[in-house]
């Protein structure tokens, strides 16, 4: 049983499948609640946030907060809960924190897509299933 678990959320449902999963399966471990900020999805590269873009990295962090609160509020647990905010792309940053926090266990939602859309949208869950250092459990 881990002890330590990162899970991903973005509010989706997806990743609320997540939390419960790890709220059924493990009661008394410490979870970390991560949430990426990704600046691609407005234009802007992951490494580099040009200048005037104070307001929307504030809009994002607040909207990270809410976030992050809701998962806090659905995840059942004993243990305890830590939450985290990172900006850059969402895969990469996911499997950065696995390596750099005491994590031995990454629960991670999935969209389910297939084919064309996947490829063209890539599948956070598969690239961070790659190359996490840690197991990977991958909720539908």
């Amino acid at each position: 049983m881990p002890s330590h678990v990162l899970v991903p959320v973005d509010g989706s449902p997806q990743s609320l499948q997540a939390l419960r999963f790890v709220s059924s399966e493990w009661g008394d471990v410490h979870v970390t609640l991560l949430h990426v900020i990704n600046p691609v999805k407005r234009g802007y590269r992951a490494s580099v946030l040009p200048s005037g873009s104070e307001d929307w990295y504030q809009e994002a962090k607040a909207e990270a907060e809410e976030v992050l609160e809701e998962a806090r509020d659905e995840l059942d647990i004993d243990g305890a809960v830590t939450t985290k905010t990172d900006v850059g792309r969402p895969a990469a940053t996911i499997v950065e924190a696995a390596r750099d926090a005491d994590i031995d266990h990454v629960v991670i939602g999935s969209h389910g897509r297939r084919g064309v859309s996947r490829l063209v949208l890539g599948s956070v869950a598969e690239h961070v299933a790659r190359r996490s250092p840690v197991p990977v459990t991958i909720v539908r």
